[in-house]
């Protein structure tokens, strides 16, 4: 096949569209192709090295996405390189805009899809450029100063990209990344964030194994042990799982995992957060940084398998302790991942399959035979799976998710899968009460539908089902229960689909060839026809109950509502399957009977009669001979009959029975075209006759009549859609039906039978048109010219006439452009197209003058342009339903095993009809020539007519036209325009919103006021601003208003910048030239770009400002302006003017705006400071230690001299000089980059305050305003001004504004300011207090550069004030002194800063000023540390020593404050693999010198005698709460918890109560290690057997969540779950009756998770103890003292009792073969003495209450004698006895 098609092409194609080559015309495809890629190839090399960009490029790329769209790849592979490398080149052009970027982008994803197409000798792409591409867009530095507006979708898109080019970067890449992005890792900095997702993205995964030392190896240890020792889950966690988790794909064998599964399977379970054990505390951040389900999944999936077989069972684990969350009673936040688990894996897991058994080997990596899956890895997986699913299936969720699980078990192993599901559904189809289970139950059977079909040597029997399965789905065909109808016909459907009706019971006799299940089948066949007519009937009864009349009484809703819309789709596909799959002896019987049914009944044409219409149309599809006729001559003569009375015709009601013929005929002539010429002159009779009705519905059924024949002789289309090729015609002797059942359609012999109109269909069409359409143009011609009179409805019926004609040949007309199909137009059909545009146009511009009122007409005649544009046999909207219908239906349907397009024939017709259409459509970038441009003129005029009914529609149009015909815009706007423009005084209120809404365009398509190109922005956006001052514009009307806004907000939300610099590099030019194949044109020099010209227009308009403007405009039109700052080019110097002048407006929203714009004009007019690279080992020298080269992070000799060190701080000029400032904290914490950027020397810097002269003209504008006093008064006036009383938050902007100002004049403007800033910090408002907390911020990160003494002097004057407003602290400003210290701190040398620390550090709780100050001080001192992590681990000893003592505070928010801050102080003791101790506070040595301070507490019994002792705990509680809050970092040796435990339920102290509470459950819920846990049980065990009572019901708690949450790491240590076993049972036997309980819940929750198993042993000692004899009850006298202490006999007993009852409720939901007996012993204690009799009532009510609803099946667990004694346990005990 491929050699051949190569010779007429020229080369091998890489990979075209299959389903090209099914088309009717596959033989001219090769030409037309050769001809449209020789053309992208040639236009496309040349754009680039004219170096024409926009639109040169831009066009020709499109034209290649196009390309792919219709022909697939179908190219050379050294021309795919090529194209590749081209885009590769021009998608990094550093200064190319954004959309641009964009859209070459996604052609390049489409090129780089299929992988496998291209291999790595194929083809290297660096990797460097696409980082600096990614980081210059995500992590743009100019982006939050407004200098650069970037689309939402950029993100998504650039990572698609990484994505499609990672499996192609160099071998030596990965060591290059490593170098560049490690010295980012430090888990205290944002850095870390992104250094991971670096490593997510980019690092390449699919080298072959004789790289691996090259991949990653480097790395694998040191992620994974990182990801083994992280404990609180940080954001960056879920990017190292998703790298793992592609890892472990695309390495199938390489690796092994197998150390880490029990810790992997662990985490999975606690990222699900299911809720756990009895206090059920959930917390936050477990629920945002949840682990990404896809990307489990396929770590799951590729580490099954495997000599070790761990996966599965661990697993088989997994599944065991969560089935029960997916029983249909528990709904919860966690149920939606748990579905996403369900219904991802067996997908996973079946690509996993087809990857190693049916994909075609390509050149990535196999998987080795060792650990491919076998058949019984297979059988175990389906096996662990079924159970959840099935409980799944009835979820609260709906069905879906379980039935797709299904179908892709059933793919794998259909004899363990389809069973049950079986089971499930006949009960549900007898069920009159559940109709959601019968909803849900066929769902899934429509999953499994082919598996079970195909039968196969597994699952022989599986086609007998499908009979009674149909038979009894019929009663679901009811009308009055609208989701069962239609799920019933889906199944229907979906049957039928695979299995021909055809009866075969002859063959019984004939052939002796057949095995068991064939004959069963075959005699079963004979049910068919039956089946056929049942469905029928059904079908009838529902449509009699929907007739219009019965629905609704004599309302006039003409159209149906959506449930009978979908009803008749439902019902008219279903049915024309069943058609098509019939035999024809079926088919006949039921042609019969839709005949009679529709010709004896006369149906209101409404909703009845579209059905019934539909049924007769779906038979007439199938065999049109046979069914025409019937009904053709049928019809006929009853419309002939009745018409023959004159006056009918101009009836305005017509006779029922007329109408229902006419609308029953225009149906069934929807057939193939040569079967309808037979009937040709009848029809065209039946036309003359009723074209011209007066009555409405009459004439539009016929018009319906017209489109349908005028489509059937003019289309090609495929005629049948069989599920077998040749029908099912042949007699049985050669031919078994039964073998075809499921059988997929074979791509290579579809046999597909196409309509192609002959030469007697086109010359009838043509006959057609001119006897109709001819008339009709001459009729509205000579009345647009006046010289005849219509009345409105004639009018508007030639309309309708007219449209009508061309919904049907449309697919004829000539093409403006494009080859034509192979019917060569007629000219005279050429005449009718110009002859209708132009009468057209006339007639338009005639009823807007005379009758604008006929909105009808205008109707019809906006329809009639709109098809004119666009229409081509078929329309874009349909063609998109119908692709998104083919997918789902695909997508049910599919066999994702075996892959290679097994469908089924009617669905591969099906997609080469789509890729027919597709072809058709495809018309974009057709010229624009003159016609268009009258066309879209008229649509304009009618864009801004009166009714606004009428403009909406034009308006949608126009929209489309826009979109579709390339460069019109720029033909469109001047004339959008002329009717904003306020010189223009003819324009009405009505034009003037039409216009507005012309520019604002509809909701996906074209903005006209946003389009990418300079020209038109210059135009468009000044008009917007001036129309203010049209006279149509009135405030007043709130829908105008809200235009304006809606059209500003849409002009910010889409801006994006656009390019200037459209300069490519000379590369790229180099491989445009390879591309060039074909002649080479000597490249232009690059066009000189005209945008400053234009923003000079803009500028001009924008001066032109009228002073009688509204409010409104001004706020437009600095918005605008706003938006053209950027960060390549500078603003003119009027507009910085502009800018800085509105800084002091009057109005808040211009002030603000203009804040970001003067702060965005710094950040331009910024002289560059020179940095020079360093080696970090030379600055090490300068300390005199040498750099330690192996992997060690943390706190080393070569980074100490980073850190704070108050004794060699530069307080000196010299020193300042020689200190090596490193302002990011990353640096120098993990390892050391190959060159440090750092600022070059003072002297080589520019220079500081320059004098006025030698400023730019842009700085003179700022210096000039700036150091005016009168503008600074009235400027911090306004800034200290309130906005929203109580809203208003410390402002970034005006930081930045500030920060500008200083960094930009160094401390020019600080005379000036220092007196303002004196008084606002002596005044205590908020908003007072803001505005020098911003200013302050602004002037410490401003003094980055500043020469020593500046800054010594600023200090001089910062100390004092910083102290004054710290005294000077209220409720309302702590929180933004603490933004403000730590947004000065950010990233700045803890050395620079020695004055603000030292400052902050005096005395933080010295008690002046109240504990609310004191807190406060704790607050911004706490802020300014944190920004510092690990480089000041001096102050954090000072400040940790300065605490200690004060952890006795009496103030509760002092105490607190305390907390928090030493979790800030013991944040860097982390334990990280490769770390260095820290040198900062440890948290060991604080825990172990805090709890000898706690040792009365311990040491007392529970009361707490001593009253400081108490104060003390509880500072000490609140800050451990904190401390673990953050840390959790399980470093807390678990002998604390025995220390804490006691307390948790001592009343005395409700506060106490409370923290302990938190305390203990997120130390429950932290992760363990296998070394950890002896530990833990040992800490455990000594509280169980501690006095008090409460803190052995706590050791309960801990230990529900605690084995939960670390379910797998217990589980792979035996002796761990031993103990646990013996703890719970001792402590059953306890003797506090609540501790009891207790160890019974937790017992009966780990049993039912799993975690324990139920096994004879644990059986027979509870049994035991049952039996243990319980004392004689003494008489007592009547003063006697009641005997409360309970007996150690009781409590064994007790115990026993409860140990049952535990094993009793571990099984909710079904009835394990234990049970029964163990019921039988605890029925034996009901009337034991009191804690035992409760018990056991509670038991036996818990169980009836559980297994109630499924009671009919647990019932065959029990044998007769245990029945009864349960009916009577069960029964409520009777009150009369």
């Amino acid at each position: 096949m491929k050699e051949a098609q190569s010779d007429g092409l020229g080369f091998v194609p890489q990979k075209d569209i299959v389903y090209n080559k099914l088309l009717p015309y596959a033989d001219r495809l090769d030409e037309e192709s050769n001809d449209i890629l020789s053309k992208i190839k040639g236009n496309l090399a040349r754009a680039v090295q004219f170096r024409e960009i926009w639109p040169g490029v831009l066009f020709w790329t499109r034209k290649l996405s196009t390309y792919i769209r219709l022909y697939g790849r179908k190219f050379s592979k050294e021309d795919h390189v090529l194209f590749i490398k081209l885009l590769y080149e021009l998608v990094t052009i550093p200064r190319l805009e954004i959309s641009m970027m964009q859209g070459l982008a996604r052609l390049l994803i489409k090129l780089l899809k299929k992988r496998e197409l291209l291999s790595r000798e194929d083809l290297e792409l660096p990797w460097r450029p696409l980082y600096e591409l990614h980081d210059r867009i995500l992590f743009s530095k100019t982006e939050h100063l407004g200098l650069n507006w970037f689309p939402n979708s950029v993100e998504g898109v650039l990572k698609t990209l990484v994505k499609s080019c990672r499996p192609y970067f160099p071998e030596s890449a990965t060591q290059e990344m490593l170098d560049e992005w490690r010295p980012l890792f430090c888990p205290f900095d944002v850095t870390m964030q992104r250094a991971i997702c670096y490593f997510e993205l980019f690092l390449p995964t699919t080298l072959p194994p004789e790289l691996h030392h090259k991949g990653f190896k480097l790395w694998f240890d040191e992620l994974i042990n990182l990801w083994v020792s992280v404990q609180n889950l940080p954001s960056w966690e879920l990017n190292l799982v998703n790298l793992f988790a592609r890892l472990a794909n695309d390495n199938i064998g390489y690796i092994d995992w197998d150390p880490y599964i029990p810790k992997i399977f662990t985490r999975v379970l606690r990222s699900l957060n299911l809720p756990v054990g009895t206090s059920q505390m959930m917390f936050p951040r477990y629920l945002t940084n949840a682990y990404d389900i896809g990307h489990v999944v396929l770590w799951i999936s590729s580490l099954l398998g495997g000599p070790s077989k761990q996966t599965q069972a661990q697993l088989t684990g997994l599944f065991n302790s969560i089935t029960s969350f997916f029983h249909p009673s528990n709904h919860g936040r966690w149920l939606m991942k748990l579905m996403k688990l369900l219904q991802r894996l067996p997908a996973s897991v079946v690509r996993r399959l087809h990857r190693e058994r049916y994909r075609k080997p390509s050149w990535l990596t196999p998987i080795p035979d060792t650990h491919k899956l076998t058949e019984e890895d297979i059988t175990h997986f389906v096996e662990s799976m079924m159970q959840p699913v099935l409980l799944a299936m009835f979820s609260k969720t709906g069905s879906l998710d379980a039935a797709q699980a299904l179908q892709n078990l059933a793919l794998m192993r259909p004899e363990i899968v389809i069973p049950p599901v079986l089971e499930r559904t006949y009960p549900a189809l007898e069920t009159l009460t559940e109709p959601h289970q019968l909803t849900a139950t066929l769902s899934c059977m429509i999953g499994v539908a082919r598996s079970l079909v195909s039968g196969g040597k597994h699952l022989p029997d599986g086609p007998t089902h499908m009979l009674p399965l149909l038979m009894r789905s019929l009663p679901g065909v009811d009308p009055n229960d609208f989701s069962k109808c239609m799920i019933t016909f889906q199944f229907i459907a979906t049957f039928v689909t695979l299995v021909p009706l055809v009866d075969c019971s002859s063959a019984l006799h004939e052939r002796t060839d057949l095995t068991e299940v064939e004959r069963e089948l075959c005699s079963a066949s004979a049910e068919f026809e039956d089946f056929v007519l049942q469905f029928m009937d059904r079908c009838f009864a529902l449509i009699d109950s929907s007739t219009l009349e019965q629905t609704r009484e004599e309302t006039e809703t003409e159209k149906m509502t959506h449930l009978e819309s979908l009803v008749e789709l439902g019902l008219s596909s279903t049915f024309s399957t069943i058609l098509i799959q019939c035999s024809l002896d079926i088919f006949m019987v039921a042609l019969e009977k839709v005949f009679n049914f529709a010709t004896t009944n006369i149906f209101e044409t409404r909703v009845a009669g579209r059905m019934v219409a539909d049924m007769c149309r779906a038979a007439a599809k199938c065999h049109p001979a046979e069914s025409l006729k019937m009904f053709v001559p049928h019809c006929c003569s009853q419309i002939h009959q009745i018409a023959a009375n004159e006056e009918v015709l101009h009836e305005e009601e017509l006779d029922k029975e007329f109408l229902w013929n006419l609308q029953l005929l225009s149906e069934v002539t929807r057939v193939d075209g040569h079967k309808l010429l037979a009937y040709s002159s009848d029809l065209v009779q039946i036309l003359q006759l009723t074209l011209h009705l007066k009555c409405k519905q009459g004439y539009i059924l016929s018009c319906n009549l017209l489109h349908h024949i005028l489509r059937s002789t003019a289309l090609i289309y495929p005629t049948e859609y069989c599920s077998v090729p040749r029908g099912f015609c042949q007699p049985i002797t050669d031919y078994l039906p039964i073998k075809d059942w499921g059988r997929p359609g074979d791509l290579w012999n579809l046999d597909i039978r196409w309509h192609v109109p002959s030469a007697d269909e086109t010359t009838f069409t043509f006959h057609l048109l001119g006897t109709i359409l001819k008339p009709e143009l001459k009729r509205l011609q000579s009345f647009a010219e006046g010289e005849q009179e219509m009345s409105r409805d004639d009018v508007l019926q030639s309309l309708t006439i007219v449209q009508h004609c061309l919904l049907g040949a449309g697919g004829l007309m000539p093409t403006l452009k494009g080859e034509p199909i192979s019917e060569l137009p007629h000219p005279k059909w050429l005449f009718l197209y110009f002859s209708c545009e132009a009468i057209l146009s006339l007639f338009a511009d005639y009823i807007l003058e005379n009758s604008e009122d006929d909105t009808k007409s205008l109707f019809s005649i906006i329809k009639i342009i709109s098809e004119l544009l666009h229409f081509k046999g078929s329309h874009k909207h349909e063609f998109d339903s119908r692709w998104k219908s083919f997918n789902l239906v695909k997508k049910s349907m599919e066999n994702r095993l075996h892959g290679k397009k097994q469908h089924i024939r009617a669905l591969l017709i099906d997609r080469v009809m789509l890729q027919h259409e597709l072809r058709k459509l495809t018309v974009e970038g057709c010229q624009y020539r003159s016609i268009h441009q009258e066309l879209m003129r008229d649509l304009l005029r009618l864009s801004t007519s009166t009714y606004s009914q009428v403009r909406s529609k034009a308006q949608s149009v126009l929209f489309t036209a826009l979109g579709t015909y390339n460069f019109c815009s720029r033909d469109v706007i001047p004339h959008v325009l002329e009717f904003l423009n306020p010189d223009n005084s003819s324009v009405t209120q009505q034009q003037f919103k039409g216009a507005l809404y012309c520019l604002l365009g509809n909701h996906n398509g074209v903005c006209l006021a946003n389009l990418h190109d300079w020209e038109c922005i210059a135009l468009t956006w000044p008009a917007i601003v001036r129309s203010g001052l049209s006279s149509a514009m009135s405030l007043e009307k709130p829908s105008i208003v809200r235009l304006f806004d809606d059209l500003a907000d849409k002009i910010h939300r889409q801006y994006e910048t656009i390019g200037i610099d459209f300069s490519i590099p000379e590369e790229t030019c180099c491989v445009a030239k390879q591309l060039m194949v074909t002649g080479n044109p000597l490249p232009k020099e690059p066009v000189p770009s005209e945008e400053e010209t234009s923003r000079g227009v803009k500028r001009q308009d924008l001066k032109n400002f009228e002073s009688g403007e509204p409010w409104k405009f001004e706020h437009i039109a600095i918005g605008f302006l706003s938006l053209l700052l950027r960060d390549d080019h500078q603003l003119p110097p009027a507009a910085v003017l502009f800018f800085v002048k509105t800084l002091n407006h009057d109005s808040l929203y211009v002030r603000k705006v203009a804040i970001s714009a003067v702060a965005g004009i710094m950040k331009q007019i910024k002289r560059p400071h020179k940095k020079v690279p360093i080696s970090p080992s030379e600055l090490c020298k300068q300390h005199k230690v040498l750099p330690i080269l192996h992997f060690l992070a943390g706190d080393r000799p070569d980074n100490k001299w980073l850190q704070y060190n108050s004794s060699s701080l530069p307080r000196t000029q010299k020193d300042w000089d020689l200190c090596a400032f490193v302002e990011k904290t990353h640096w120098g914490y993990y390892s050391w980059p190959r060159k440090l950027m750092m600022y070059a020397p003072e002297e080589e810097q520019p220079k500081q305050n320059l004098t006025r002269e030698e400023m730019t003209e842009h700085e003179q504008i700022i210096y000039d305003h700036f150091s005016d006093p009168v503008f600074i008064n009235q400027f911090i006036e306004f800034l200290s001004l309130e906005d929203r009383k109580g809203k208003d938050k410390f402002s970034t902007r005006r930081f930045c504004l500030f920060k500008g100002l200083f960094r930009n004049f160094s401390n020019t403007f600080l005379p000036l300011l220092q007196p303002h800033m004196e008084r606002l910090v002596a005044d205590t408002h908020e908003s007072k207090q803001r505005c020098v907390a911003e200013i302050i911020s602004g002037l410490i990160r401003g003094c980055k550069h500043w020469s020593y003494p500046k800054v010594e002097s600023l200090w001089e004057v910062l100390c004092p004030l910083l102290r004054t407003a710290l005294s000077n602290i209220t409720v309302e400003t702590y929180a933004d002194w603490g933004t403000c210290i730590a947004t000065a701190c950010e990233s700045r040398d803890p050395r620079k800063l020695h004055w603000l620390f030292e400052m902050l550090m005096e005395s933080p709780v010295n008690g002046e000023g109240g504990s609310f100050v004191d807190a406060c001080r704790l607050y911004v001192l706490q802020g300014g540390l944190a920004q510092q992590e690990w480089r000041v681990p001096e102050l954090l000893h000072r400040l940790l020593q300065y605490l200690e003592p004060k952890l006795t505070q009496v103030y509760k928010n002092v105490r607190e404050r305390i907390g928090s801050v030493l979790t800030y102080i013991f944040m860097i003791d982390v334990n990280l693999p490769y770390t260095q101790p820290t040198t900062s506070p440890r948290i060991s040595d604080f825990t172990d010198r805090i709890l000898l301070q706690l040792k009365p507490l311990t040491e007392g019994d529970d009361e707490i005698q001593n009253h400081v002792v108490e104060e003390n705990e509880v500072g000490e509680q609140d800050e451990r709460t904190q401390a673990i809050k953050l840390l959790k970092t399980g470093e807390l040796t678990m002998s604390d918890s025995s220390k804490i435990a006691p307390v948790e339920n001592d009343d005395s102290y409700d506060e106490l109560k409370r923290d302990a509470k938190t305390c203990l459950s997120l130390m429950s819920q932290g992760l363990l290690y296998t070394e950890q846990i002896p530990m833990v049980l040992n800490a455990l065990q000594e509280i169980a057997g501690s006095s008090s009572w409460h803190a052995r019901y706590t050791v309960l708690t801990y230990l529900q969540i605690m084995a939960f949450y670390n379910l797998f790491t217990f589980m792979s240590d035996p002796k761990a779950v031993d103990d646990v076993r013996a703890l719970v049972i001792r402590l059953l036997e306890d003797e506090q009756l609540e501790v009891r309980e207790m160890a019974a819940t937790t017992l009966s929750g780990f049993l039912q998770c799993n975690f324990l198993c139920m096994d004879a042993p644990m059986q027979a000692h509870f049994e035991a103890l049952c039996k243990t004899r319980l004392p004689k009850k003494r008489k007592r006298g009547v003063g006697s003292l009641v005997d409360t202490i309970p007996s150690g006999d009781l409590v064994r007993r007790h115990a026993g009792v409860l140990g049952l009852s535990a094993c009793i409720l571990s099984s909710p939901y079904d009835v394990p073969t234990w049970m029964p007996q163990l019921l039988m012993d605890l029925s034996a204690h009901l009337n034991d003495t009191q804690p035992i009799e409760m018990t056991v009532k509670k038991t036996l009510s818990n169980f009836r209450r559980t297994h109630h609803d499924n009671w009919q099946q647990h019932k065959q667990q029990f044998t007769d004698d245990q029945l009864l004694v349960l009916t009577d346990l069960l029964v409520s005990p009777c009150y009369y006895a």
